[in-house]
């Protein structure tokens, strides 16, 4: 009884060191200093898919403080957002303001939910600005706390898991996934770090979403992934801004020696379909449909067999590292053979979090 007593204690004692004090003060992702007077109870989500940074932190409901949010899994993640109201039916109430990356958004019925708090992804604040939602947040002393996964994702992940650990007095939580993203990050850097050559690499993000080829990203987003793991990304060379269209010719000129196409279930049928119950045929159907476009044949890689497939959404929210894992399997097959990244996503979603563990088809060929 006395050992069950100093464990308990213990735990206590554990719990309260990591729990935040407010009024708390933190620095986000943008630099800026914000002061949150209480722990938030009535969220807004500029970013939809922040909803499973929640997921690692609020893990029992991550929609419990969320009052109103861009729903961008209903829009570009069907399976993702039918598991999402199948485990808490509540998601379909919450108010969809339906921000784009314009800043259109109804203020007002946001404004209605009486919010404490808006997490944004720092990619926005320029629309958040130029709408005015930033200025009348400010004006209303309600905080916004910038995140990024996506402009700086190798780099800013784990520390805006970090930072909203803190916000939300979820810091154990926190660290808990942070401690695990580091060691499976390190794993990789320090594989990446052995290999001489290192490949150049054209990624096609939501291949099949537009009738021309090829869209891309720079050194953002999917481009910032395959610079993280050492591949030299063609997008960063040739686009001036974050993302656009690369002319197929330029894509041929340039030789790259692997090509990888990213997707999810969208409403877009000719979109590759990875994602939450998706079958392996229908994914293998679509990606060789794709393969036929005019021109991909006479890209170097698609002739040699190594044109790779991914889920879209490991870009932009902190389960990317798996989607780290994936290029890198993809990128060096012989050094990074023992990397599993379909079992580290089912140890994120089993040890992480509460959501369910349907069976999910990550990547084509398949990296079990």
């Amino acid at each position: 009884m006395k050992t069950r007593l100093l464990l308990a204690m213990g735990l206590l004692a554990s719990t309260a060191a990591t729990a935040s004090t407010y009024p708390l003060t933190v620095t986000d992702m943008d630099g800026n200093t914000q002061t949150i007077n209480k722990e938030p109870q009535h969220i807004i989500l500029q970013d939809g898919r922040d909803i499973l940074t929640l997921a690692l932190l609020d893990r029992d409901d991550p929609f419990k403080r969320v009052v109103a949010w861009n729903n961008l899994p209903k829009k570009q993640d069907t399976q993702t957002w039918d598991v999402l109201k199948g485990r808490w039916p509540k998601a379909t109430k919450i108010v969809d303001m339906g921000f784009n990356d314009q800043g259109q958004v109804n203020l007002e019925s946001v404004l209605a939910q009486k919010p404490d708090l808006m997490i944004a992804q720092l990619r926005a604040k320029p629309a958040l600005q130029q709408s005015g939602v930033l200025g009348t947040l400010q004006n209303l002393h309600i905080p916004v706390v910038f995140l990024d996964y996506e402009l700086h994702p190798a780099q800013n992940t784990a520390p805006s898991v970090t930072l909203l650990g803190k916000v939300l007095n979820r810091e154990s939580q926190a660290r808990a996934y942070t401690d695990f993203y580091q060691q499976k990050f390190a794993r990789i850097t320090q594989g990446v770090a052995q290999v001489k050559e290192k490949p150049t690499v054209f990624i096609e993000p939501i291949a099949g979403n537009s009738d021309n080829c090829c869209f891309t990203h720079s050194h953002n987003g999917w481009g910032g992934l395959v610079e993280a793991v050492g591949g030299k990304n063609i997008g960063s060379e040739l686009l001036p801004g974050n993302a656009g269209f690369v002319a197929l010719e330029k894509i041929i000129a340039m030789k790259p020696d692997v090509y990888i196409m990213t997707g999810s279930k969208r409403p877009n049928a000719n979109v590759l379909p990875f994602g939450y119950g998706v079958q392996p045929e229908e994914v293998k159907a679509t990606f060789q449909t794709l393969l036929k476009r005019t021109g991909l044949a006479q890209i170097e890689p698609v002739k040699q067999g190594r044109v790779y497939g991914v889920y879209h959404h490991f870009y932009n929210h902190p389960y990317n590292i798996i989607g780290m894992e994936i290029l890198t399997k993809d990128l060096y097959p012989q050094q990074f053979a023992d990397l599993k990244p379909n079992a580290d996503f089912r140890t994120i979603v089993k040890n992480f979090t509460t959501l369910p563990d349907n069976a999910i088809d990550l990547s084509y060929p398949d990296n079990q």
